[in-house]
């Protein structure tokens, strides 16, 4: 896909401001749109917004499903505005803290008043509301019944792993799954409820979004986690033991400069062939309309690892570490040929960061698939580097100055080698590192990249506490927000007059 040279910002809902502990599709969303718009932004990238879990840390990219909403970002005040939730509900529920996002305490809080908005909805919804859900029940069958019924399972099985539920359930066996079914009603209601709030919610503040001239700049991970929806419906899509159900192999990547271990990830590997080395059909089709809708919710999507699909990392299930996996071929082309087959072109961009052979750049560029640079990588080597501006010799490419698993600008320096950051002033011109995070945007925003993305947390000149994930680190992550002040006058002016200069502004 070819784009207008423009630039945005990279924050994941979670991190807007609000009254219930975290971030969500609510007032906040609409007044950084405005902000965005005021300020010559066309680009809003957020992190993946599928459903997290404690047992993952909320991790967004390890999430319970592949399809569904993430419920923590419904807006309570919407469903109020709505007619859903009483105002009083709001009225007596505790306000938590503006800062970082305490998980365990925004589920005490918020998944109550979510259970009373689903008891009151039959009741109190208007008639075109409870017809818009029967609508969405219906188009969303294929994926909502299965993950309505797992989610209420996971209640009942105590988020256990669902390969140790009883047996005829792990098996999915249709008099087991019609008993559970009707057993549990109510939870799938509520989970079902919950589904339609999220999409509601969303859809509307896309078309605010798009209204008001910013594209929504989504991100789908490569793989799904073992505890998740799509592993125990569609097992036979998944490289498993077929009498456990254990992941045979698991995801990760192999030793490199940054880790002796690798990165073992420990997702289920995807079964692309049978035993014979033909594609597996029902997993291309599960993928087409996995990006069909993933493209529903974005209108630019980055897809997360993917050298992956040319070629990916297997690591035996029982290793502690990554060290001893193998390369395995990936479906390559032939799994975009066929999604764009039936989607048309796709408005992807390739994450292609680490060491990418020349198969991988091929496969990108086959498609038309724009790549990654990121600043903080370019001062690690010589001028050859080709994080460098200077190297950007096709604008083929979104420039960030880091992305959600790096420090900040700020906070990268200030932890850089003594040679790194005499190699970055040098580059610059300078001679101290005031400011150093606005020369940094300026350098991406003025290189040839077309597209432009900036954290947030960049714009604001925040150092190592405004760090949004630490990769390998268990705990502390994804819990950092923005606080409505901090978006100042002088913040938006100044990145609203560099995207002007470097001819980025939304047309």
């Amino acid at each position: 896909m070819h784009f207008p040279r423009s630039s945005g910002i990279l924050l994941h809902l979670t991190s807007l401001p609000g009254h219930f502990g975290i971030g969500d599709l609510g007032a906040s969303a609409y007044q950084f749109v405005d902000f965005l718009a005021a300020h010559r932004q066309s680009l809003w990238q957020v992190l993946p917004v599928g459903p997290t879990s404690e047992g993952t840390q909320h991790s967004p990219y390890v999430a319970l499903s592949a399809f569904a909403g993430n419920p923590l970002l419904i807006s309570l005040e919407a469903l109020v505005e709505a007619g859903i939730l009483p105002s009083s509900a709001l009225a007596s529920a505790p306000l938590l803290p503006q800062g970082a996002i305490d998980y365990e305490a925004v589920s005490r809080v918020k998944l109550p008043l979510l259970r009373l908005a689903s008891e009151h909805f039959p009741v109190a919804a208007p008639a075109a509301l409870r017809a818009a859900f029967a609508q969405f029940c219906d188009e969303q069958r294929w994926w909502l019944e299965d993950y309505a019924l797992f989610m209420a399972l996971r209640e009942v099985f105590q988020e256990t792993a669902w390969n140790t539920w009883e047996p005829d359930l792990v098996c999915r066996k249709p008099a087991a799954l019609a008993h559970w079914r009707a057993r549990l009603a109510k939870e799938i209601l509520f989970y079902q409820h919950l589904q339609f709030f999220f999409f509601t919610q969303y859809a509307r503040l896309k078309e605010y979004a798009n209204h008001h001239g910013v594209w929504i700049f989504g991100d789908l991970p490569i793989y799904v986690a073992f505890d998740s929806v799509e592993v125990w419906s569609q097992p036979e899509l998944f490289w498993l033991d077929p009498q456990t159900f254990d992941p045979v192999a698991v995801a990760g990547v192999p030793p490199d400069a940054f880790s002796a271990a690798g990165q073992r990830w420990g997702n289920p590997l995807y079964r692309w062939w049978d035993e014979h080395g033909s594609p597996i059909r029902p997993l291309y089709e599960w993928w087409v309309r996995r990006f069909g809708s993933t493209l529903r919710l974005v209108d630019l999507v980055r897809i997360d690892h993917f050298r992956g699909f040319e070629a990916y990392w297997a690591i035996p299930a029982h290793e502690e570490t990554a060290v001893n996996g193998q390369w395995m071929k990936g479906p390559g082309a032939a799994l975009f040929t066929a999604v764009q087959d039936t989607l048309g072109q796709l408005p992807l961009v390739a994450e292609d960061l680490g060491i990418i052979t020349p198969e991988v750049d091929a496969l990108r560029r086959q498609f038309g698939f724009p790549g990654m640079k990121v600043l903080q990588f370019a001062f690690d080597s010589d001028a050859r580097n080709p994080y460098l501006p200077h190297n950007y010799t096709d604008p083929h490419y979104v420039v960030y100055t880091g992305t959600h698993d790096n420090d900040t600008t700020r906070g990268w320096f200030a932890a850089a080698s003594p040679e790194c950051q005499a190699a970055v002033l040098r580059y610059l011109g300078r001679t101290e590192s005031t400011n150093l995070h606005w020369d940094f945007i300026r350098l991406a925003l003025s290189s040839v990249a077309t597209l432009a993305v900036i954290p947030l947390q960049d714009v604001l000149g925040l150092g190592s506490e405004g760090r949004m994930n630490v990769p390998g680190q268990e705990k502390g992550n994804w819990g950092w927000r923005y606080r409505p002040e901090w978006l100042t006058a002088e913040v938006g002016a100044q990145l609203a007059e560099m995207t002007r200069i470097y001819g980025r502004e939304r047309s």
